[in-house]
Formats: structure tokens, C-alpha cells, sequence
């Protein structure tokens, strides 16, 4: 198990829509970019093609809305977990517009900006809230389960190892009987604004790191740095019906925010265990089971495995390879109804590889009576055979 800052990954098949291309394509970055990167590559995309600097052209226009909109929800944890596991529909598709409403070049898109954007426009966004608070940073846990444990759910207790205020300085960062000065860069704000031309940027000050503070004597504990590295544990409720791959979001499970900002998020992401007996489709569950040749050809009453123990099944007399018999409402149960898959028994009949005398003999003899005498279905696929070849 390791912990680490999270990151989506693409739903198997994905195929996105041609009206609306691909949050990380239009960014340009990994799908397993961290905050800082994807920040980065927008700054650079903005700087490009923001209509101030490109007056009456459309197609600039269009580039910076698209890469505004894919900011707005790459930047927010909650909508990027969304947006990787059920992409551009899971956001309400071509109906999510975060500039409905918002004009280029006036004061609203600002304000827009600043609810959306946060530090990177300025004003309280996400990140950091008016009153300088910053959100904690979010965390992967990946957690490997048991087939049944997927199928009926279980709860995990984990141990999260995540940066926490330091107890020795209070999460100041300076040494106990001294305390932090204000930025001389920054003033003790905490940002510094570039201006070129009609386009201003706020960014963290490179001095402080966006805390505003400077710390002349730091903590021994922490190295001034106000956080040190702390495990704790937490109990993740795993519902039934679960799969590889299903992400389960723990609010609040992240590390703390800074300067009063709210804790960030966990996200388990759950791998299962292969079974050594059931394989599954859905929430169907498939076994295979062997019978001997005398019991398909006479039929026979067996005690078959599933998940919830050994159940009766009657084999029909005749049976061949590759029958499916049906075992209704024993399967997986459906995720988050009251409901279960099947369990799909598929028989495979044994041919015996070692004989004595007398079953060989009496083989031999069941041979000579039946003749060149073959079931219908052995028939009907030698007559294709002739119908091919002659």
C-alpha cells in the first residue's frame, strides 16, 4: 500500500465526445498531473490566448475559454474525480458551462475568475479563502480486497501517514518564545501581482510561499516548516457490489489545510484479488464444474460452490460441454440496490485419461453396440462437414 497525491486515471473505453476534447489533452498535461502542474500549463495557455491580448480574435477566444473550463474543474478535486470516472457526461456533458452568463473583457469574468481560479487571478478561490486559509492537499490510498470482500462489502481500517500541524510550535513554524515576522516582499499578504499590459496575475510569493510570514528562528521539530509527517488511522466503509478499480471519497480524509483552510480529501482506490474458483461479469458470477462422462450422459444431483456455500444443482441427462445452468440471484449483489447478479455454472465434461481393464472393456463394448450411432448435435456438424467438402 503507499500513499500519494492523487491522481486520476481514464475509464476503460472512454471515447470523448467531438463538441468537447479532453480536459488533460486541452491543458496539455498527464492525467496523473499534480495541482502545481496543471496551474502551470493554464498560466502558459491563458498568457497565450487571453482576449485582451488577442482583440477580435475568435479563435483565440475559444482556446481560452476551453482551457478555462477545463482549469475549473481539473483544479477542483471533487469535479476532476468526477470528470475521470465518468467524463465530460458525469459533469452534465455539453450542458456544463462555467462562463454561462460571463462577457470577455468586463468586470464579471474577473469576478468569475476570482471565485474560480482563486490565487491564480486573485481573490478567494479554492485554494486559498479570503481570510488566506489553504486548502490541504488531497491523498491516494490504493487498497487491495478479497473477491467476496468486493461482493459483500467489509470495513478497512487504514493507517494514512499525512503532514499535520506541528505540536511543538502550534503550526507556526517558529522556535516556541519567538513567532513568525510579515514577508518583507509581500508585506505579510502572502501574493505578489504581476501586471503586463491589460493582464494582472497574483501568484504566491516566491519569498514566503503564499504564507505571508517569515520565520527567523525556526522549530527544531519541524524545520520551521509549521507540519510534520503524522500516521493516522482511519476506517474506510467498503459497500457490497464494489469492483477493481472503484474509487471510494473520504471527505475531510486529507491532510489539514494551512492557516485555517479545509482538509483535503482521501481517495481509496480499490484493486481485487483474483478467485480461485469464480471469475466475474458484471455482477454475474461464472464457475466452472467437472462431471465425469457417465454423469452427463445419465444425469446427476451435485452440490455446487457459490458465494454464499454449496448449493444443489441437477444435471440434465445428456449434457454437454459448455452448458451454462443458471443459479438466479447468486451472484454479486448490485451496488447500492437491493438486488444480486446471477451465478452462471458452465459444466465441463472429463474424458478419463487412465482405464483399467474392465472399464475398457466396457467402454469397448458400449462402443460396439452404439455403432456409428451419434447424437443430433455430433450429426448435425458432420452433415455441415459433407455439405463443405462435397
Amino acid at each position: 500500500m503507499r500513499v500519494s497525491s492523487y491522481g486520476g486515471r481514464p475509464l476503460s473505453g472512454e471515447r470523448m465526445s467531438d463538441e468537447k476534447r479532453d480536459y488533460y489533452e486541452v491543458l496539455g498535461v498527464e492525467r496523473s498531473a499534480g495541482e502545481r502542474d496543471i496551474k502551470s500549463a493554464y498560466r502558459k495557455l491563458a498568457m497565450k490566448f487571453h482576449p485582451d491580448k488577442n482583440p477580435g480574435d475568435k479563435a483565440s477566444e475559444d482556446r481560452f475559454k476551453e482551457a478555462s473550463e477545463a482549469y475549473a474543474v481539473l483544479s477542483d478535486a471533487e469535479k476532476r474525480a468526477t470528470y475521470d470516472r465518468f467524463g465530460h457526461q458525469g459533469l452534465g456533458g455539453a450542458g456544463f458551462d462555467p462562463f454561462a452568463g460571463v462577457g470577455f473583457g468586463g468586470a464579471d469574468l474577473g469576478d468569475f475568475f476570482n471565485q474560480v481560479f482563486g490565487d491564480f487571478f486573485g481573490g478567494g478561490g479554492r485554494g486559498r479563502g479570503r481570510s488566506g486559509g489553504q486548502r490541504g492537499s488531497d491523498l491516494r490510498y490504493n487498497l487491495t480486497i478479497e473477491f467476496k470482500q468486493a461482493a459483500f462489502g467489509c470495513k478497512q481500517e487504514l493507517t494514512i501517514p499525512r503532514l499535520e500541524p506541528c505540536e511543538t510550535c502550534s503550526g507556526s513554524g517558529a522556535k516556541p518564545g519567538t513567532s513568525a515576522q510579515a514577508c518583507r516582499s509581500c508585506n505579510g499578504i502572502g501574493e505578489v501581482r504581476l501586471t503586463q499590459g491589460f493582464f494582472s496575475i497574483v501568484r504566491p510569493c516566491p519569498t514566503c510561499g503564499g504564507s505571508g510570514r517569515y520565520v527567523a528562528s525556526p522549530c527544531s521539530e519541524c524545520s520551521g516548516r509549521g507540519r510534520r509527517e503524522i500516521s493516522r488511522n482511519l476506517v474506510v466503509d467498503i459497500p457490497a457490489g464494489v469492483s477493481d478499480g472503484t474509487r471510494i471519497r473520504m471527505a475531510g480524509g486529507g491532510e489539514p489545510g494551512l492557516q485555517g483552510g479545509p482538509a483535503g480529501d482521501l481517495f481509496v482506490v480499490l484493486s481485487v484479488e483474483p478467485h480461485p474458483i469464480f471469475m466475474r461479469d458484471e455482477y454475474d458470477v461464472i464457475c466452472e464444474v467437472p462431471i465425469s462422462f457417465p454423469q452427463a450422459a445419465l444425469g446427476a444431483d451435485l452440490q455446487v460452490p457459490t458465494l454464499d456455500g454449496m448449493e444443489p444443482l441437477k444435471i440434465p441427462a445428456g449434457t454437454q460441454t459448455g452448458k451454462v445452468i443458471k443459479l438466479r440471484g447468486k451472484g454479486v449483489p448490485v451496488l447500492h440496490r437491493d438486488r444480486r447478479g446471477d451465478q452462471l455454472v458452465r459444466i465441463v465434461v472429463e474424458t478419463p485419461t487412465r482405464l483399467n481393464a474392465e472399464q475398457r472393456a466396457l467402454l469397448e463394448k458400449f462402443a460396439e453396440i452404439s455403432g456409428d450411432a451419434i447424437n443430433p448435435a455430433n450429426k448435425s456438424f458432420f452433415d455441415k462437414v459433407r455439405e463443405l467438402f462435397n
